[in-house]
């Protein structure tokens, strides 16, 4: 609905402009091991960036747990390696670890979460990584993410 008004007054209010840019996306993580997507792209027109997380398995999180890290692809390992220690309470993620960019909460099967970021915090020439911090995951569970492609 809300792209229907904004396509409505750019056809009728002279001088509007709107961008079809999408500035959100939905990644599932599944009971594989496997997220559906290895690739996100943000364009550079989106000031904040909403990714949303759906899991549609049924195992729980204390199983086959999934959550959605963003870093930068040299603070990775980092991050899996001292989230480790952090077990399944803190989502397998050190307490206010300053390398993430952005997180969403460990989901067990049926679950969601979403995780809104300020796009200004990315550089387009800088190389990102997504991915999930449930010890042994980020072997299979791991993408990059592109700003300003």
């Amino acid at each position: 609905m809300h792209r229907a008004l904004l396509l409505a007054l750019s056809l009728t209010l002279p001088g509007f402009a709107w961008s079809a840019e999408d500035c959100t996306t939905e990644i599932h993580g599944t009971d594989q091991m496997t997220f559906d997507k290895t690739e996100i792209v943000v364009p550079a027109s989106c000031k904040t960036f909403t990714v949303t997380l759906k899991h549609p398995g049924e195992m729980p999180k204390e199983v086959m747990g999934h959550n959605w890290i963003l870093s930068k692809t040299d603070d990775m390992q980092a991050i899996l390696d001292e989230g480790s220690a952090a077990g399944v309470e803190n989502g397998y993620l050190k307490t206010a670890d300053t390398r993430v960019i952005a997180h969403t909460r460990l989901l067990g099967g049926g679950e969601q979460d979403s995780v809104t970021f300020d796009t200004a915090k990315l550089k387009a020439d800088a190389d990102y990584q997504f991915f999930c911090s449930f010890p042994a995951h980020a072997v299979l569970m791991k993408g990059r993410l592109k700003f300003g492609a």
